[in-house]
């Protein structure tokens, strides 16, 4: 396994080096490659990397959302807190609406169906997402107005309002019998809770570090541990209270940025250096993932769906951007910015189908959800990254 590790490790290294002497974003090359290697063509990927392939991409999230907490700071956070609270239900709710009505008539499937699939497509990617809004953060592009705080903090919450609908509504299509509104309310309630857990965690945890005084290693270390603890338990958790892990382990950086900056700096170093392996594996094993005969058997009529779905997420950010103090230019770069779509649609994609074919029901809407939730990794991921990079570098001042 350490050898197919170390290989797809170097395919992502001379891939990345090769686009971007063509000046594209080498996340485009991963996917691709990752597709061509994996089950469904090459199939070249070691049967023990495919074992642990879920967790290898946890592992490369919670890296993600960690890095993302910890660039963070009450200070951008309290200048666009109306906006990113808004820009994080928002967006999602319209595409949901779009892809309800539009997969009805052109897909054919009923509206609950059109729901669950709108659910799936809802989610923005933070594996797509994040590395960038961390790198401007880092040039300091956009952040005279916190742009990349505003789409850091509005697609984290984005995220866990489509997971929760997605659970609800599939529960509700396969007949348990579920009261829709005390689902909903667990919405809130998730987010509340696992902010809440994060901002905990993170107060034990510098007080921790001052008393202790590790290593910045060793505070790396613990920091994934917990943050895996986090995600492992989540379901435990969750039948207690409504509870976001991946919340809860931004709330971890959050306040470690809060409370010593110093430390908050340094960890973000040793995760950024983390981060070079773990993104190739998390792409190129998220590419593997996609299986492009099905995605296309859905053809014209999925990609429809998916531009629309789009569409009605892009008029919900101008919506939450009404009578800011953007310009033309970054509102488009915050649309663009909404575009991609991978890591929860590959993680959420097959539960619809997993869930009729337990209650022996006809599992073709399944598939059709599932088809197109690969469809749409397809479409946008690619496209949205490098798109964001272009328009990072085009639309925000420095």
């Amino acid at each position: 396994m350490i050898y197919g590790i170390a290989e797809i490790i170097l395919l992502g290294f001379i891939i990345d080096w090769i686009l971007t002497k063509f000046k594209i974003p080498g996340l485009t090359g991963m996917l691709v490659a990752g597709t061509i290697i994996g089950p469904y063509y090459l199939n070249i990927i070691s049967p023990e990397i495919n074992i642990v392939s879920t967790d290898l991409r946890l592992f490369a999230l919670i890296v993600i959302l960690l890095r993302a907490g910890l660039k963070l700071s009450w200070k951008a956070l309290s200048t666009v807190g109306k906006r990113a609270l808004l820009i994080s239900f928002i967006p999602c709710s319209m595409e949901i609406l779009f892809v309800i009505f539009s997969a009805k008539f052109f897909l054919g499937l009923s509206y609950m169906e059109s729901a669950i699939l709108g659910t799936v497509l809802g989610a923005v990617s933070p594996a797509v997402v994040v590395p960038f809004m961390i790198k401007f953060i880092k040039e300091g592009k956009g952040t005279d107005k916190n742009i990349p705080t505003l789409v850091l903090a509005g697609a984290s919450i984005d995220d866990t309002i489509a997971i929760v609908l997605c659970a609800a509504f599939t529960k509700i299509y396969t007949g348990n019998s579920i009261n829709i509104f005390k689902e909903l309310s667990h919405i809130p309630i998730s987010i509340i809770s696992g902010i809440i857990a994060g901002l905990i965690l993170g107060i034990i945890l510098y007080r921790l570090f001052d008393k202790i005084s590790p290593r910045n290693t060793k505070k790396t270390i613990l920091l994934l541990i917990i943050s895996i603890f986090l995600l492992h338990y989540e379901k435990i958790i969750s039948q207690l209270i409504p509870f976001s892990a991946l919340l809860a382990i931004m709330g971890v950086g959050f306040i470690i940025l809060e409370k010593r900056e110093d430390y908050a700096h340094n960890i973000s170093s040793k995760l950024g250096k983390l981060w070079i392996p773990a993104h190739i594996l998390l792409f190129i094993l998220i590419g593997a993932e996609v299986n492009p005969k099905i995605a296309l058997n859905t053809g014209l009529l999925g990609i429809f769906v998916i531009l629309i779905g789009l569409l009605g997420r892009s008029i919900g950010v101008i919506i939450c951007l009404y009578k800011s103090n953007l310009n033309f230019k970054e509102r488009l770069f915050c649309i663009i910015a909404y575009i991609p779509k991978a890591t929860v649609q590959a993680a959420i994609g097959v539960i619809p189908l997993a869930a009729m074919k337990s209650a022996g029901m006809n599992t073709f809407p399944g598939e059709i959800i599932l088809s197109i939730a690969v469809l749409s990794i397809l479409l946008t991921a690619p496209a949205g990254s490098f798109l964001i990079e272009y328009a990072g570098k085009r639309f925000l001042s420095k």
